[in-house]
């Protein structure tokens, strides 16, 4: 087994909590929570923009909880730590977090600054540990599908892919203060539409030539909205990328997909998410769409795996996230 901590316990702290209990080879031995009072609350009533599955309360009830890394660590051996904090944190978390040899499984983005990501993919690389950012998309079941389609051809190439994510403004845990501290998360475009950006790149295995965008400012960040084209000179498909939250807070979390191919129409929403539809120029048929929150399950068994194998498939290493953080910059 694997003895793994949690660092921070908002909504993400607690998905990546309650999947790590159910994942083979991880046992949660310690959460990391500043305000160590707020986790029992927490797990009684988690936050977010949408349903990630059960807790067990109880199982969670009785992991120890630490106001500090170093604070954990003067009691556990641990061999690795989830990193689940606001961004302007991730580099000085990860940075400590491999300094004490553990390997890291951090939430995106990556950072905001790309000269500190390729400093820390470099001591992680120096450490011969694993370091890995959860762009938790390209482990959804129903794009999973999408990428499947896609590398099969099934229905010949695309020519086009709209993707769509959008979301009342935050107002959960610490994202009031984050308004104050304007720009400082990255706003929707780094936190948002970063899904998007880069399940888009994943599935088509490169970065378009050509970024045209508009973007509008929200609370957050000057980048809040955004609608953007994508083109690939030479391969004949357009990508559109749209998402934000500049709307009011008590608007629903809305993502989806349409892709356009020889032979048919390939789409998701979360308005309808447990069916994928496929339409003809005759008929609709629709295959299982399975559950989104799986995502989170499966990135961290991959995580798992890669700790206890001591490798990381390429087309999850850090640098392909890192590339998604240079690409985010392409649109503003």
């Amino acid at each position: 087994m694997k003895r793994v901590a949690v660092i921070g316990f908002g909504f993400m702290g607690i998905t990546h909590s309650k999947n790590i209990l159910q994942t083979e080879g991880l046992e949660l031995c310690a959460i990391v929570e500043k305000d160590v009072d707020s986790v029992t609350r927490k797990i009684d009533d988690p936050e977010g923009n949408f349903t990630t599955g059960e807790t067990d309360v109880e199982a969670l009830g009785k992991v120890p909880v630490y106001p500090s890394l170093q604070a954990c660590l003067n009691k556990h051996e641990i061999d690795a730590v989830h990193i689940c904090v606001h961004t302007n944190l991730h580099y000085s978390l990860v940075k400590e977090a491999l300094n004490n040899g553990l390997h890291v499984l951090v939430e995106k983005p990556f950072v905001l600054d790309v000269e500190k990501g390729e400093e820390l993919i470099e001591l992680a690389r120096r450490k011969n540990l694993i370091l890995m950012v959860a762009h938790v998309v390209r482990f959804m079941s129903p794009y999973k599908k999408l990428v499947e389609i896609i590398h099969s051809e099934k229905y010949g190439k695309p020519s086009f892919l709209s993707l769509t994510r959008f979301s009342g403004l935050p107002v959960w845990g610490q994202w009031k203060e984050k308004q104050k501290d304007f720009g400082s998360s990255g706003g929707a475009l780094f936190d948002l539409v970063i899904h998007d950006i880069d399940f888009a790149a994943f599935v088509l295995g490169e970065t378009p030539e050509k970024v045209e965008s508009t973007v509008l400012p929200g609370k957050l960040s000057e980048h809040d909205y955004i609608n953007a084209i994508w083109t690939y000179p030479g391969k004949n498909i357009k990508v559109k990328i749209e998402g934000g939250n500049i709307f009011h807070a008590n608007f629903p979390f809305q993502a989806g997909y349409q892709a356009v191919f020889e032979k048919a129409t390939v789409s998701f929403s979360t308005d309808d998410s447990e069916s994928i539809y496929i339409d003809n120029d005759t008929e609709r048929v629709s295959i299982n769409a399975n559950d989104l929150g799986d995502g989170y399950f499966n990135e961290i068994a991959l995580f798992a795996e890669s700790i206890h194998s001591g490798v990381l498939t390429e087309k999850y290493s850090p640098e392909s996230a890192l590339e998604t953080i240079k690409l985010c910059y392409l649109h503003i």
